[in-house]
């Protein structure tokens, strides 16, 4: 491990599992607290443990609904302009520790560097966003004599909070999405209980602390650590939590959604993005953005480039320069800001992808670049001749493999584009505005990103997923609202 790397390390768990905390990472009303049971956060690239944290269980859910539950009693009626100095602060003491934060990020989930840079600048904006919307969360009057007996009668709708939420966050995005959620729950005046991602839950424990050094009042934001399979059926089955906002995979997000009971669910559970190339775009262009597009972030991205799709005139011409520039990639330690792609979450994420590549080349599939693996690091990869039954066309491959296929006919391309059962978000690169808008229609996804990869995403903006994954929508403004729930008030002035 550099230099560097070895120093920072060093002083993470310092900062973590040390004199400051120890291994008191569960919060509750204020109090960072430990717990029996611990586990260790590992850096995949060396396996060398960054950090340990608590791992919560029943009783600590049972506290933690009790402190949210007292602290949004206490605190719905915050007036908003202090909601939002809160979140200001916050982003930009984000900002300030920019560089900590993004190590943070970077050891923890393998992310690069730059990457990690990049997602921290990010959080600071949606915490910002987030601000600005606690004093835009307004309603509505309401003409109440629009329809006979409404006379005499004046009133108004305004958006109120829907008390305890439960924020579960994945591991690819720790900190960002953490943001994401308690953002806009605390805009629109909830209370919080996170629970961030066991393989990398430390982003999202120094996103409350800073939270918390804001001004946030105790209980608003509760934190559990550890293992959601020890815990996690008490806590979103409980009747005191109005709803549940979650990101992840299917399998666990089925689960919670057959133990919430009757609540409000919010529910991102990933994709297999389709991108369309059509033989008029900007050729250089449309390569650059794929391949950004397909191995950002180590691939492990949920609107990632997975499956693109060439008109056959340039196909050859695409192929080549695709190849050459995924060859280039460097791969290795995280920390270096050279390195353009580092380790998988861990190596079994990396063993799985590539059993899937092994599984398409043993079955026809072209390796074209890649195809290599050491340790958690899978080279970046691209295929093509893959059999639409491949594990890597019809499931969510998550990690830095893509594959490539020609076409001719655009609207059997737009059906095979379309013929899975999650989608967020689409692309299409052309410079023909009637193909960008038959494609923007016709594909099955919630978002079209045209001559852009799909991976393109402003935190403003609505996102969710469409079809299957079609639960709500997170962006800041469309979250706020889903966090909250209208109440109208009417008077009668002849009473």
């Amino acid at each position: 491990m550099p230099a560097l790397a070895t120093k920072f390390k060093d002083n993470m768990i310092a900062v973590h599992t040390g004199s400051k905390r120890d291994k008191n990472t569960i919060l509750i009303n204020g109090d960072w607290i430990g717990a029996k049971q611990t586990m260790t956060i590992i850096n995949s690239f060396d396996n060398s443990v960054i950090s340990e944290v608590s791992c919560a269980n029943n009783d600590h859910v049972e506290q933690a609904i009790q402190s949210a539950k007292q602290a949004f009693k206490l605190n719905q009626y915050q007036p908003s302009h202090e909601r939002a100095a809160i979140l200001k602060g916050a982003a930009q003491k984000v900002l300030a520790r920019l560089e900590e934060f993004a190590q943070t990020i970077a050891l923890e989930t393998g992310k690069p560097i730059v990457a990690a840079r990049k997602e921290v600048s990010r959080c600071a904006n949606t915490l910002n966003l987030s601000a600005e919307e606690a004093t835009r969360l307004t309603g509505e009057t309401v003409k109440f004599d629009s329809f006979s007996g409404g006379e005499n009668r004046l009133g108004y709708y305004e958006h109120v909070p829907l008390g305890v939420i439960v924020a579960i966050t994945p591991f690819n995005d720790p900190l960002n999405l953490a943001a994401h959620k308690i953002g806009p729950a605390l805009a629109a005046g909830n209370a919080v209980i996170l629970k961030p991602s066991q393989q990398a839950p430390l982003s999202a424990i120094k996103l409350v602390e800073v939270l918390i050094e804001s001004g946030l009042a105790n209980g608003q934001v509760n934190v559990l650590t550890g293992y959601a399979r020890d815990f996690a059926q008490c806590l979103v089955s409980s009747k005191d939590v109005a709803m549940v906002t979650y990101t992840g995979g299917e399998a666990s997000g089925e689960i919670i959604a057959k133990n919430a009971g009757i609540k409000k669910l919010a529910m991102e559970l990933g994709a297999n993005s389709p991108v369309i190339v059509m033989d008029d775009c900007n050729l250089d262009k449309a390569v650059e953005a794929c391949v950004s597009g397909s191995y950002w972030a180590v691939g492990q991205n949920c609107i990632g480039v997975q499956r693109i799709y060439i008109e056959r005139g340039i196909y050859q011409q695409f192929k080549a320069k695709f190849i050459e520039q995924t060859a280039q990639l460097t791969v290795g330690d995280q920390l270096i800001d050279s390195n353009d792609v580092g380790p998988m979450i861990n190596e079994a994420e990396a063993k799985r992808i590539e059993s899937w590549v092994n599984s398409a080349v043993d079955k026809g599939a072209n390796l074209l670049v890649g195809g290599k693996r050491t340790g958690a690091c899978y080279y970046p990869t691209a295929l093509d001749n893959v059999a639409n039954t491949e594990n890597l066309i019809c499931q969510e491959a998550f990690g830095p493999v893509v594959s490539l296929f020609p076409f001719s006919d655009l609207d059997d391309t737009v059906a095979l584009a379309n013929n899975v059962e999650f989608s967020i978000h689409g692309a299409v690169f052309t410079s023909n505005i009637n193909t960008a808008m038959k494609v923007s229609r016709e594909l099955d996804v919630a978002g079209v990103m045209v001559n852009d990869s799909s991976d393109y995403r402003l935190d403003a903006m609505p996102f969710g997923g469409a079809k299957r994954g079609s639960m709500g929508r997170e962006g800041v403004k469309f979250a706020v609202k889903e966090m909250t729930h209208t109440k109208v008030f009417c008077m009668n002035l002849d009473a």
